[in-house]
């Protein structure tokens, strides 16, 4: 596991996050600047710990190898038959945060292909669906929109985002939940790099993606940067850098490292595979492959990679 390079990506979208969002941040409009070293502080507030289970929320029309893709890897992230590099093993990291470490299993998958609240959404409508999905504390819902299914900011400031709400008779229950769209169509170059040529920044070639669909590999990292940033940060009271309403996540503090020797416009050195040419850092369930991003790293603070 390797730390980052000497020049920290800091990221301008930060500036534009809503506040009570933490968000998983579009890794190409990037700035370079000296850094600061990066250290999550504890802010006393609860983790996810336990057994927790994700449920899928499909809002629009995913094919169903888009969703076996997503299906996968919630599985994987909690196997024990998947030696490293693995998407399990890179979960593990969540687990050296003290009063964290919670066991992600998947849970129900919703099918709401009729876009019961239209193709616009907001963060108002987002929540109305998240409450939909039978909340509760043991379990995180996803809500992923499909690549014609426009959201606010979608692209401008942000790939996706986590947050929490109330729920049970009283309102006194909390629960998580988190958004991600697929930028197929809208914003791949920002939203799906490194299979996207970038829209900002060093003009890198684009990598082949493990599984043959640069949307859905591009939504994968954003999902497992939310789903991090959930565990070890669920109410905006646990861990992380900077101001509370744009807060440096587990994930989003390591923004565009996925290997080791990673720069701006670099994603680092990554396996290959020697059939397909695409480019990964982990195998999950059945040998799917993934790339899955830096996590900051509490026992090292540094951004751990899997390659």
């Amino acid at each position: 596991m390797d730390s980052p390079p000497n020049l920290l990506l800091l990221l301008l979208p930060l500036l534009l996050l809503l506040p009570l969002h933490s968000s998983a941040i579009d890794p190409r409009k990037l700035f370079l600047v000296k850094p600061d070293p990066i250290v999550l502080n504890y802010h006393n507030g609860s983790l996810l710990t336990g057994n927790y289970t994700v449920n899928l929320l499909w809002y629009g029309r995913f094919s169903p190898s888009q969703r076996t893709i997503v299906a996968d890897f919630i599985r994987s992230l909690s196997s024990s038959s998947t030696p490293p590099p693995s998407p399990s093993s890179w979960w593990r990291t969540t687990s050296f945060y003290a009063h964290g470490g919670a066991r992600i299993s998947l849970g129900r998958q919703i099918r709401d292909e009729n876009l019961s609240l239209g193709k616009s959404l907001n963060d108002s409508s987002l929540l109305k669906l998240a409450s939909q999905a039978s909340p509760h504390r043991g379990a995180i819902t996803a809500i992923l929109t499909a690549p014609d299914v426009l959201v606010d900011d979608f692209c401008l400031s942000r790939c996706g985002f986590h947050d929490s709400a109330k729920a049970g008779r009283h309102g006194k229950a909390r629960y998580t939940y988190l958004w991600v769209g697929n930028p197929t169509t809208q914003c791949p170059g920002d939203c799906a790099w490194p299979f996207h040529q970038p829209t900002h920044g060093p003009q890198t070639p684009p990598l082949v993606s493990p599984n043959g669909d640069v949307g859905m590999d591009g939504l994968i990292i954003s999902l497992a940067t939310l789903l991090a940033g959930t565990a070890t940060n669920p109410y905006g009271d646990g861990y992380f850098q900077g101001p509370a309403e744009a807060p440096l996540e587990a994930v989003s503090s390591c923004t565009g490292i996925f290997g080791s020797g990673a720069f701006p416009g670099y994603p680092g050195t990554l396996l290959v595979d020697s059939t397909t040419g695409a480019s990964y850092n982990a195998v999950g369930l059945a040998g799917r492959k993934y790339l899955l991003p830096a996590m900051w790293d509490p026992r090292t603070s540094q951004c751990a990679t899997l390659v």
